[in-house]
């Protein structure tokens, strides 16, 4: 099939598009990681509900990483044999990512030691990459821990997304069973907010694919 073009009076040929070109893109890789690894934490309530947000995303493929598994310590610190495994299985998650998504909370204005942890032991798994962010707290809703990881990532060359999800006041917006009691706002900044990670992350995959990212 062609398509027909008619330029100065002159009719030109172009082939159509072909099937490759067409095509649905891969999924999106999406490494969920959950921030805190505090005793008696509430990211895990915040993170099985996001992770049941990606059941109507065909166009993501998620995976979790908890910096409670990880149990990194200080980067500073030289990694013992069982912590380098652990490492190990944190970065396999990150380098095999298009894009990140940060679960965090706030802790004193700021975000969990656990989380510095897993970024500051990592570079090029971050670079050239689209970072989304879910908060929560108390008044705030941990909005101040994004805005600080916001200059994190961006001195690690990641890209963050404007649109966020935050949780007020989290633990009384979800029942015992972890069922948030009114979804239709979350959901629908969630959905904004995934809909901007898969733009980037599609986008800067296509371009790494033509051109290396050199920053």
């Amino acid at each position: 099939m062609t398509t027909d073009h008619t330029v100065s009076g002159a009719t030109t040929t172009s082939p159509a598009p072909s099937a490759a070109e067409t095509a649905a893109p891969a999924p999106v890789r999406l490494t969920l990681i959950l921030g805190s690894d505090r005793d008696g934490r509430f990211g895990p309530t915040i993170a099985a509900w996001l992770l049941d947000q990606f059941e109507a995303r065909p166009d993501i493929e998620v995976e979790l990483l908890d910096v409670a598994d990880a149990q990194l310590p200080a980067a500073s610190s030289g990694p013992s044999a069982e912590v380098a495994a652990r490492l190990d299985r944190a970065t396999a998650k990150l380098a095999g990512a298009d894009a990140f998504l940060v679960l965090t909370p706030e802790y004193n204005h700021s975000y969990p030691a656990g989380l510095k942890g897993l970024i500051d032991r990592h570079f090029g798994e971050w670079r050239a990459k689209p970072v989304g962010f879910v908060s929560y707290g108390g008044i705030s809703g941990g909005l101040r821990a994004v805005e600080h990881l916001r200059q994190v990532f961006a001195e690690l060359h990641a890209v963050t997304v404007r649109d966020t999800v935050s949780f007020h006041w989290a633990h009384g917006q979800f029942d015992e069973q972890g069922t948030l009691r009114e979804p239709a706002e979350a959901e629908a900044a969630t959905k904004t907010m995934l809909d901007q990670v898969v733009w980037w992350a599609l986008a800067l995959r296509e371009a790494k694919a033509v051109r290396p990212y050199g920053g």
